[in-house]
């Protein structure tokens, strides 16, 4: 029988108790779930007047036309911007100009600092209200922009410092310059290693579209307000915006896994090469 060198093989008695935790877990949640269901069913939210706004089409193409496809333009953008801002930033907290340096630090520790709603209602209020150049849209944007690029920027930091000092300096010893060294050597490899924390920003940046809400930007939680206000099912609607976000999230979340999957794949067919 083999055994870990890091732990002892867990003992009958202490498999017995792990199975019982594990057992009370379950029923546990399975309570919690037949008292929420015990509540809906009293309130009477299973009634059909109360879901049938979400079989009818021309409330399912009110919530993913203006709903969905509004959230997930903000998420789309918001990424790709808050990538170049955190990649940008992160390695300007590794130049060897002090002034570039210490002007990162700030910009990255400040927005990292400042909550994104009030972002967001600094950015409506100054540059969306009256004849302002910003939509409620933008503002979402640039302000999930400046905040997920700040958290990015460390993990852009850390995963190129993460990168085996060996090849830096062997590419060094090829003559490489700092910038060289920077785009072939350390962010190849840093990328491969931070996508784990990427995607789970990714995640973080397409549930935070929700707090386009508060400043009237379209958007899932847009739609959520005149459906139960026109058919009094807050509840149900808050289910099915939900389960949407839920959705959309294991998606974005399976197909960024297969492409990490897909480039550690690379990796190691390159290596055994």
């Amino acid at each position: 029988m083999s055994s870990s060198v890091l732990f002892d093989a867990p003992g009958p008695k202490t498999v017995a108790r792990h199975r019982l935790y594990t057992l009370l877990t379950i029923v546990g949640l399975l309570g919690i779930l037949a008292f929420f269901a015990y509540r809906m069913l009293v309130t009477r939210q299973f009634e059909y007047d109360k879901w049938e706004v979400f079989l009818t089409p021309r409330y399912i193409r009110f919530i993913l036309v203006d709903g969905l496809l509004n959230t997930l333009g903000m998420a789309v953008f918001a990424i790709i911007a808050a990538i170049v801002f955190g990649l940008v930033f992160g390695v300007g907290k590794l130049s060897d100009h002090g002034w570039l340096r210490w002007l990162s630090f700030a910009v990255v520790e400040f927005f990292r600092a400042v909550p994104v709603l009030l972002l967001m209602t600094f950015l409506f209020l100054q540059f969306a209200i009256g004849d302002g150049p910003l939509s409620p849209f933008w503002c979402v944007v640039l302000a999930l922009m400046l905040y997920n690029g700040a958290v990015l920027a460390e993990v852009f930091r850390a995963g190129i410092n993460a990168v085996p000092s060996g090849q830096v300096e062997a590419a060094y010893a090829l003559g490489l310059r700092k910038s060289q060294v920077m785009v072939q050597i350390q962010l190849p490899q840093a990328v491969k290693t931070m996508l784990p924390a990427i995607i789970s920003q990714m995640v973080v940046a397409l549930k935070d579209t929700s707090l386009g809400f508060y400043i009237l930007a379209p958007g899932l939680t847009a739609v959520y307000r005149p459906i139960y206000q026109e058919f009094g099912n807050q509840v149900p609607a808050a289910l099915v915006i939900a389960a949407i976000y839920i959705v959309v999230n294991l998606i974005l979340t399976w197909v960024a896994t297969l492409v990490q999957r897909r480039l550690l794949g690379e990796r190691k067919v390159s290596a055994s090469a």
